[in-house]
């Protein structure tokens, strides 16, 4: 176990994820924690990426810098997804080498798995299949990050490893409909018609597809869980619930927390994404971590982080 004044390394610390991170370990106690905004410091540059490991000596890097996004924004600006993920997680995993950082964090996701696989999703099915289209180059990038990852453990006797999370959200979550992940969109949707902007609630597709969600302080449990791990044999452990409801489903669940009678309208012409999306998590359970907080304990935190960010 890393003691409470290691430096520790939040790469993407103002974002959803990054953030969640941040406040678990200072809850913990870790003191010396190291982060820098997108202003001060660029991750798709290399010379200051690597100018800043070696000036801050990081022993722990969680990679929480991501260029992320839902459907939309994955099929619109697909170049920018590769490319700026490509450098952000290449610059910080071979800048952590060079500066002999002692375990590094890569978060991926869980698109990185074949489409058309059987479910659910174990680590041993990746690489093995073609890719959902709509976020495929999100998909490589992350896929590249992974293997990057494990290459350096083979030829370097690294610690580095990979956290595959399924669907996450919780505070600081981007409710823009462009960007955002089903669940926030659902929620600002659903909010837009109890309030009568809408006289609908439009889903993509046919509200049938199947997702796996998770509330992102458990992911920022799960990273200083496996941060603490002595070495281990994995490279990718996927990290979720383990239980998958349909889009459907969970547009029901914030209608009866909002007392609102929906009224959906579905988008067929909209993609619906993979149709089942379930992480298996039995390697994450054997080592000793499960996911801790359900949907029904944090829809209300969630929500009033919305209703505070539409005010503003």
């Amino acid at each position: 176990m890393f003691p409470k004044n290691t430096r520790i390394y939040v790469a993407g610390h103002s974002g959803m994820v990054g953030s969640s991170i941040l406040r678990t370990l200072k809850k913990k106690g870790y003191k010396n924690l190291i982060y820098a905004n997108s202003k001060n410091l660029d991750l798709r540059d290399q010379k200051k990426t690597f100018k800043f490991l070696k000036k801050t000596k990081p022993k722990v890097v969680i990679i929480a810098s991501a260029k992320v996004g839902g459907i939309m924004s994955n099929s619109t600006y697909r170049a920018d997804f590769i490319s700026d993920n490509l450098s952000i997680q290449n610059n910080l995993i071979i800048g952590a080498h060079k500066c002999n950082v002692e375990k590094l964090i890569f978060l991926s996701s869980s698109c990185v798995y074949p489409k058309n696989i059987r479910k659910p999703l174990k680590e041993k099915y990746l690489f093995n299949g073609p890719l959902e289209e709509t976020n495929s180059p999100y998909a490589v990038a992350k896929l590249a990050g992974m293997k990057l990852c494990e290459s350096y453990n083979d030829q370097y006797g690294t610690n580095f490893i990979t956290l595959v999370p399924c669907n996450l959200y919780g505070e600081k979550d981007s409710f823009d409909l462009f960007n955002s992940h089903f669940f926030p969109a659902l929620l600002k949707k659903i909010d837009d018609y109890k309030n009568k902007k809408t006289n609908e609630i439009e889903i993509w597709g046919n509200g049938q597809a199947k997702r796996e969600l998770m509330y992102v302080d458990d992911l920022a449990d799960a990273c200083v869980f496996f941060m603490n791990k002595k070495k281990i044999e994995q490279d990718y452990i996927n990290v979720g619930t383990g239980k998958q409801s349909s889009i459907v489903d969970y547009a029901n669940k914030i209608c009866n927390y909002l007392k609102v009678k929906p009224k959906y309208k579905f988008d067929k012409s909209k993609p619906n994404g993979m149709k089942t999306k379930v992480l298996d998590i039995s390697v994450s359970k054997k080592l000793g971590w499960k996911s801790k907080i359900s949907l029904s304990k944090v829809i209300k935190k969630t929500y009033k982080y919305y209703q505070k960010m539409k005010d503003l």
